[in-house]
Parts: C-alpha cells; structure tokens; sequence
C-alpha cells in the first residue's frame, strides 16, 4: 500500500522547480477548481479554460507561494476567483446555464417525472443564484459544491468566520424569498 505525501512535502518540491511534483497538486486539485468555475460561469468551455489559466498562473508563480498557515488550495482558489472576476468584468457576461449543458440529452434516459420536476427546481435555483452578487454566489459555491467550511471559505474569501456565517444568513435568506416569489409553473404558491 502506498502512502499519500502530504500537500507540504510535495509543494516544496514543486517550488524548487519539480515539474512531477506540481503535476501531482494539479491532480489533486484539478476537478475542484474547475467544480468552482463552472459553476461561476456556468459555461463548459470557458470552466476549462479558466481552470487551465489558474494551473497555468499557479505553475509559474509557484516559487512565490508561502505557506502562511492555510491550506493550498486556498491560494489556488484565490487565482480562480480572480480570473473568474476579470472574465466577467471583460465580458460583462450574463450567467446562465440551460438544463442541456448541465445534464445528459433526456433522450438517452427514461426519466419520471420526479426527474423533470427535480430538474426544473435545479434550473429555478440556479437562476436565482446566479442574480446574486458574486461575493454570495463564490460563498454558495464554497460551501454547498466543494464542502468547505466557515473558517476555510473565511481564509479564501479574506474574511472572518464570524463575517462568513453572517454573510452565509443574509445570502440564505435572500434565496430563500426570491424562491418564494417564483413558483414552478403548474405549481401553486402556498
């Protein structure tokens, strides 16, 4: 059985210039830094690209990375928030993914319509995440995708935990009537 080299031995390898060693954090981190900007941009081709422009920024600026007491992957996070920020403010894009490029053609399955109707509050709470202020969609992504916790997502977002969980509240709750306005159609508003 072999043993995982923790991130600390590996990321001293990678800062003195070993290529093998950086190609190992890329593994390790790869799909959760593309998971967080997909679901930024809500866009397959610009997630892959972005993804590759952080290792890219990642793999050049690796020298300068100091351990400074929070994990790695906050640093990696931080890159991508940053590119995912001038992505938008380049584009001045409107987020919005359709249920086509999240899932498979329905075609290929039999769905229920349990499915349909389940897929339908996905597409509606996707929509209503993605009107809220960036800083409350990167919190939501954190924290419901990639499973973060407070103290995590205060470290990558540079704010307090106490300033997260606030934060996490007010973004809950604004989900929460904005979904209340909108009922699926074929639903009744209770």
């Amino acid at each position: 059985m072999t043993e995982e080299i923790d991130d600390d031995a590996i990321i001293k390898k990678a800062i003195n210039g070993e290529t093998e060693a950086f190609g190992i954090l890329y593994e390790r981190y790869v799909n959760r830094i593309y998971n967080y900007i997909y679901y930024r941009t809500g866009n397959v081709k610009e997630a892959e690209d972005l993804t590759s422009r952080v290792f890219q920024r990642a793999y050049k600026h690796i020298q300068n990375y100091t351990h400074r007491g929070v994990p790695f992957s906050a640093w990696l996070y931080r890159i991508a928030h940053n590119l995912v920020a001038n992505w938008y403010r380049d584009r001045s894009r409107k987020k919005e993914v359709t249920i086509d490029e999240r899932i498979p053609s329905a075609a290929q399955f039999d769905f229920p319509e349990s499915n349909v109707e389940h897929d339908q509050e996905v597409e509606k709470l996707l929509k209503v995440i993605r009107k809220l202020p960036q800083e409350r969609q990167q919190l939501i992504i954190l924290k419901y995708v990639e499973g973060l916790s407070n103290a995590d997502i205060g470290i990558i977002m540079r704010r307090s935990e106490g300033a997260i969980k606030s934060l996490y509240h007010r973004t809950l709750s604004s989900l929460r009537k904005e979904l209340e306005k909108k009922p699926i159609k074929g639903q009744k508003h209770g």
